[in-house]
């Protein structure tokens, strides 16, 4: 529990924590944003790490002079399309090894059933949506690479999605971060950015708690069907 307090913390002041390491480590801190924008949505064993507050927060300190807006929106477009891609290809290459264990220890097997289900349902235009929804942003382009989805149309989406994402949350934060009804209610602000960003999962969560005796059965096979065979390569 010290280490959930010490995260839900972290993120509530994630202004003053990032406004910390700006004056710590100066220009690093576009290298540090890019890291964690990178792993947040290249490894599927990183879901925990900030996301959409991050680049608000981000989006906020460069309208306020502490980093420079340009390079800070363009690397952080580069590591979401990159990260995407590369957890595309991780789930391309070692896609068969993991459904070959019955327990991952790395991840719960339930995340790759919703990501699965939230395929099934919206098609290709969830590698858009997913960008907005925690977690499954994260497993969305494993679980494409795992289903082979035909790589030009994934890269396509993502870099959309990508587009989309950084661009909504990081100039938000520029244009709205420090106007004084967001400046004043600063941590409630980032409390409801959090909260709307899990709300979605959270419903799926519900859902799913009232789904009796419905268990994950998510196999290669059934991965695979999920994807229209216009979208998986030939």
């Amino acid at each position: 529990m010290g280490f959930v307090s010490y995260f839900i913390n972290f993120i509530l002041h994630l202004d003053k924590n990032l406004a910390t390491i700006i004056q710590i480590y100066g220009a690093l801190t576009y290298g540090i944003l890019f890291f964690i924008i990178f792993l947040e949505t290249g490894l599927v064993v990183t879901p925990f790490l900030p996301g959409d507050s991050l680049l608000f927060v981000a989006g906020t300190l460069a309208a306020a002079s502490a980093l420079n807006i340009f390079p800070l929106y363009l690397l952080l477009l580069a590591a979401a399309i990159l990260g995407d891609n590369s957890n595309y290809w991780i789930g391309r290459f070692i896609g068969p090894k993991v459904f070959a264990k019955e327990n991952a220890r790395l991840f719960k097997r339930e995340y790759l059933e919703k990501t699965r289900a939230f395929y099934a349902k919206y098609g290709v235009k969830a590698i858009i949506l997913a960008r907005f929804m925690p977690i499954i942003r994260t497993f969305s382009p494993f679980v494409a690479g795992v289903g082979k989805m035909h790589y030009p149309r994934f890269l396509s989406y993502d870099i959309l999605g990508g587009f989309l994402w950084i661009s909504i949350f990081t100039w938000g934060g520029y244009f709205f971060g420090n106007l004084p009804i967001v400046k004043n209610n600063f941590h409630t602000a980032i409390f409801a950015i959090i909260l709307l960003s899990i709300l979605p999962g959270l419903i799926e969560y519900i859902k799913h708690r009232q789904e009796k005796g419905e268990a994950v059965v998510t196999d290669f096979n059934k991965l695979e069907e999920t994807f229209h065979k216009q979208h998986l390569d030939q």
